[in-house]
């Protein structure tokens, strides 16, 4: 899909992952709509890359909706929705409070699905691309992270899904699964990353990949690529990759 002049709607942009993209959009030339919590955040990120900016939290009800009606209301149309806000938890599960267990079903799951409800109608009349950021929880599970990577999991089928029902038209539906990000996330979970490897990769590498991902319509994309293989692992040898997993977490 050509970015030049497309009208791209990208959410948890305030920082991370989202601004990198934000930044690489600008840069193709395309008009952004960057939505996110932090408002200063936001108007440096406009003042930086021109971006439009609207503050949204899409952990109320109807958020997504919401952002949806307001980008329209800026521009009319909405060419690609990138679907990249998310929040996390870190903990054993009996410990989390239900409040956290609900903002992490809002923002990591209904508010993508409320949003894509919204903008797809336009896209199907028109063409458009639709980005689902998810996450290597999502696709293998993660010790303590029960939740957030059931709600990365559920994304990653709605994605799965709405390419099969999608095929031939004039939408294309790409996921792009990251690992470990060099991003605030980690600190806003209440736990900070510790392990020595994977090294955490730069939130640029992976805004890269899913401008790419975006250009050449790819279905979906690892980063960093070497994730493919837990993941084929797990697929073809689930009893050993249980093991592994066991042991090394």
């Amino acid at each position: 899909m050509r970015l030049t002049g497309a009208v791209v709607l990208v959410t948890g942009a305030s920082s991370g992952i989202g601004a990198a993209v934000v930044r690489r959009l600008a840069g193709a030339g395309s008009q952004v709509v960057a939505a996110g919590r932090d408002a200063d955040r936001l108007a440096r990120l406009a003042a930086e890359t021109g971006a439009t900016t609207i503050v949204s939290d899409l952990g109320r009800p109807h958020a997504g909706r919401e952002l949806a009606e307001q980008a329209l209301a800026r521009h009319t149309r909405v060419d690609v929705l990138v679907n990249n806000a998310g929040v996390g938890w870190a903990g054993p599960f009996g410990g989390m409070a239900d409040a956290l267990a609900d903002e992490l079903l809002a923002v990591n799951l209904r508010a993508p699905i409320e949003l894509t409800r919204a903008l797809l109608p336009g896209m199907c009349h028109r063409g458009g691309h639709l980005v689902f950021v998810g996450s290597i929880a999502g696709r293998l599970g993660v010790n303590g992270e029960s939740v957030y990577a059931a709600t990365k999991a559920g994304l990653d089928t709605f994605a799965q899904s709405l390419r099969m029902e999608l095929a031939g038209r004039r939408v294309g539906v790409s996921t792009v699964v990251p690992g470990v990000v060099d991003t605030p996330f980690f600190v806003r979970r209440g736990q900070p990353y510790r392990r020595r490897r994977p090294r955490p990769v730069p939130p640029e590498r992976v805004a890269d990949a899913l401008v790419d991902a975006i250009v050449r319509d790819r279905a979906e994309v690892y980063v960093p690529g070497w994730l493919r293989l837990p993941v084929a692992v797990r697929g073809l040898l689930p009893g050993l990759y249980r093991r592994l997993a066991t042991r090394f977490g």
